[in-house]
């Protein structure tokens, strides 16, 4: 018995400690040959990503946001400068010039979903919560209405909820299951199942989790619409490094930030919308652009059909026009070899940090999701504990981050959901909390639950991750083994 727990002690310690990159990189590539398929990915780094290694960053936070390359500012620049367009309202020759390209772009929009264009319109908004708004504040709840959704959604779709409870909706949540943060599938098709035949009701859920990593199937938006349900599909975590094929499944709304997927330009997403869903879409005001006319002494107006009558004001249109040039970057590298590069450096990076103790046997490193690459994207989420057990603050982890040059992310990343039940945050606690004081801020909360983590550090990879980037993760967990909580 003693010899095998020294033999299990010291097979933990053993793979607590990494070699050096260059030993580790040949051991990974033995241990996922497929990987060197990914290798125009490290030359399109060299050459389009020269900061990186340049300026020595460690970029951890794909999740947060995608990097630009340099092709696509020069692309971006040349069209800016070999033309002159102007605000789209108009018919002067400026104006028509900005609006073909806008049409343009809706297409190619279009296409890179492999989406019909005789079911889908394509709403140009300032990011993906922008066009969740424009769901949540469009969307006909009634009394008869149910708003469902699942635990672990980011809050701008948690927010939709004060929508239909304005409207007298009944708002009901699908939890999230430990260890995995899986969906409890038996609670889902059982609330699909309770739907009022009276009103219009609506199924929001996250293909991939910003928080988890974890990948929820797409076949529930088959199912929630067999049952009558209009369905909701935030795609902004999982586009970066999966494809949606449009023309496999038909979600009645998809919202995503394009800056998530090839980091330029900000300030612009879209609602891709069923026409038929659209239809259903009350505005519960108009704006400048969305009608075709107004009047202030006959108090009316009439509202532009389709995506006209969604995009409030004048379009960002000149962030707009590098939309395309993004798309094409992107389509010419390929989903293929994208996914499969992550998938790789994802799995080995799990597998080092599920397999790191300190010296007395305890785990340094706790992973909420998934451990594998089952039904599961390029995005951990993890805390860090010391010999004792405590957890290490992940402001301390990410402090020890920066000064190593490592860009990650850490707190709740705006899915409470996730946070609450991956750190064990019960519901009497946190209304406890909550009913301390009237204004209530981040410091509060983690003064409130002094003994528990109130977050977590995640890391998310991307279009041009590689080895070294993973390394250097795990290089940074390796610091902390063996130090106390109260030494760091």
């Amino acid at each position: 018995m003693e010899n095998k727990n020294f033999l299990k002690q010291t097979t933990k310690m053993n793979h607590s400690r990494l070699l050096y990159v260059d030993e580790e990189k040949q051991k990974f590539l033995q241990d996922f040959p497929e990987f060197s398929e990914t290798e125009y990915l490290e030359e399109l780094r060299a050459i389009e990503y020269p900061n990186l290694d340049n300026q020595q960053h460690t970029y951890l936070d794909y999740t947060g946001a995608g990097l630009y390359s340099i092709t696509q500012l020069k692309k971006h620049h040349e069209l800016l400068s070999n033309n002159v367009f102007g605000n789209p309202h108009s018919s002067n020759p400026t104006s028509l010039l900005m609006t073909r390209l806008i049409e343009k772009t809706r297409k190619a929009v279009l296409d890179f979903f492999h989406a019909d264009p005789l079911e889908y319109e394509c709403i140009f908004t300032l990011n993906a919560s922008g066009s969740l708004k424009l769901v949540g504040e469009s969307y006909p709840f009634d009394k008869n209405s149910h708003y469902l959704l699942t635990y672990d959604n980011h809050n701008s779709v948690n927010g939709i909820r004060e929508y239909a409870r304005s409207k007298g909706a009944e708002i009901n949540y699908i939890p999230v299951l430990l260890p995995d943060l899986g969906l409890d599938q038996d609670e889902l098709n059982c609330q699909l199942k309770q739907l009022s035949p009276q009103g219009n009701s609506l199924f929001a859920y996250p293909v991939q989790s910003n928080f988890s990593g974890v990948q929820h199937s797409l076949e529930w938006i088959n199912i929630a619409k067999s049952f009558g349900w209009d369905v909701l599909l935030d795609a902004a975590a999982f586009v970066p490094t999966n494809e949606l094929d449009l023309r496999e499944v038909h979600p009645d709304f998809v919202t995503l930030s394009f800056y998530k997927i090839f980091g330029y330009p900000t300030g612009v997403g879209i609602l891709l919308a069923r026409r038929e869903a659209l239809a259903k879409l009350k505005r519960p005001w108009f704006a400048g652009g969305t009608i075709t006319v107004a009047s202030v002494q006959g108090d009316r107006y009439y509202l532009h059909q389709g995506a006209e009558g969604f995009e409030d004001g004048t379009l960002n249109y000149l962030s707009l026009s590098a939309i395309e040039i993004g798309l094409n970057y992107f389509s010419n590298i390929g989903y293929g070899r994208i996914h499969k590069r992550v998938v790789n450096l994802t799995a080995w990076l799990l597998k080092k940090l599920s397999t790191m103790y300190h010296s007395n046997d305890q785990k340094l490193v706790s992973i909420y999701g998934p451990k594998t690459m089952e039904k599961r994207g390029a995005t951990i989420a993890m805390n860090f504990y010391d010999p004792d057990g405590h957890f290490i603050d992940h402001l301390k982890v990410e402090a020890r981050a920066n000064e190593m040059g490592i860009s990650l992310r850490t707190g709740c990343f705006c899915n409470p959901g996730d946070g609450e039940m991956a750190l064990g945050l019960s519901a009497d606690e946190l209304t406890s909390c909550f009913s301390i004081k009237t204004n209530f801020d981040y410091q509060d909360f983690r003064s409130c639950l002094v003994e528990k983590s109130t977050g977590a550090v995640r890391v998310s990879l991307g279009l041009v991750s590689n080895f070294e980037d993973v390394y250097q993760m795990v290089k940074l967990a390796e610091s902390f083994i063996d130090k106390k909580f109260t030494e760091i």
